[in-house]
């Protein structure tokens, strides 16, 4: 089920900074640090998954399985991308009773056609505003809780124009989203527009290299803003750690020298300790103990 603190922080004005999961690792990892959400994001998952672009590739199947289990191997809660619901009508209420099943506790689908493409990427297009708002009220109709988050994501600002992008954020929350994402805004003045103008809880996403300026958190909070996703900041650190490490063995011919995580450490993130005191409780006897 979902799980009812990040609504209720929400609701009481605080702020909160989600960073990006892709794996098990990096969930496991944020999960330790105190967050107050985690946003497993479609473009890692799917890269780290499948290998693949975020390019529309990965279907439902492939997805629920991977955001389910970053939902269940995790006390924080998670904000999961859905892409544009899989599909049509019947589609997103699958997707919607899949990721709540799951125990995801806020789901994004945006309003891109399909195949979709990664928000800061080129070539994205839209659906007719008026489409996407039957998928949001389908989407909060069939959750079964109303502490699951609906958040509307519009790709309409790089195609069609700030204005656009604004009035599909106020149709998609008249629809009954939770959440509004305004994708790809290019200036702080657009942001400030943004959080200006729209009278709904608003998300912002903070890629590395990407369209947006990163902003402060205090700055953010300040211009209306309530959520700071950072979906890329995991796996744009670990290519470039592991690019590091594997330069430094091919021109080496081994690890002396470099700097890694440690295995003890490793070992105890991923919860090796309580196999070895599941198997100190349980250990049999020799055969040859037993025998005598």
């Amino acid at each position: 089920m979902a799980d009812p603190t990040l609504k209720a922080a929400l609701r009481g004005g605080e702020f909160i900074v989600a960073p990006g999961i892709f794996d098990m690792i990096s969930a496991r990892m944020a999960d330790r640090m105190g967050f107050a959400a985690l946003y497993a994001t479609g473009y890692g998952t799917v890269a780290s998954h499948l290998g693949v672009p975020d390019a529309g590739i990965a279907t439902f199947t492939d997805m629920v399985s991977r955001m389910s289990r970053f939902a269940q191997g995790t006390r924080t809660p998670v904000i999961a991308d859905a892409d544009t619901g899989y599909g049509g009508l019947l589609n997103v209420r699958h997707t919607v009773q899949g990721y709540e099943a799951g125990g995801v506790t806020a789901i994004q689908i945006e309003d891109q056609e399909v195949p979709k493409k990664c928000g800061h990427t080129p070539g994205r297009r839209v659906i007719p505003a008026e489409e996407m708002a039957l998928k949001i009220e389908v989407a909060a109709e069939a959750r079964r809780s109303d502490d699951f988050l609906i958040i509307a994501r519009t790709d309409a600002r790089t195609t069609l124009g700030l204005d656009e992008a604004i009035r599909r954020g106020k149709l998609y929350a008249r629809a009954g989203a939770d959440i509004i994402f305004i994708e790809s805004p290019e200036s702080e003045e657009e942001m400030r527009r943004i959080g200006g103008e729209i009278d709904a809880p608003l998300l912002a996403n903070n890629v590395e290299g990407g369209r947006t300026p990163i902003l402060p958190a205090e700055t953010l909070k300040a211009i209306g803003y309530n959520v700071a996703i950072f979906p890329a900041i995991g796996f744009l650190s670990v290519a470039r750690a592991l690019e590091g490490a594997y330069a430094h063995l091919r021109r080496n011919g081994d690890s002396h020298g470099l700097e890694t995580y440690a295995f003890s450490d490793m070992n105890e993130l991923m919860g090796f300790p309580e196999v070895w005191e599941f198997d100190a409780k349980w250990a049999r006897p020799e055969r040859s103990q037993a025998a005598e």
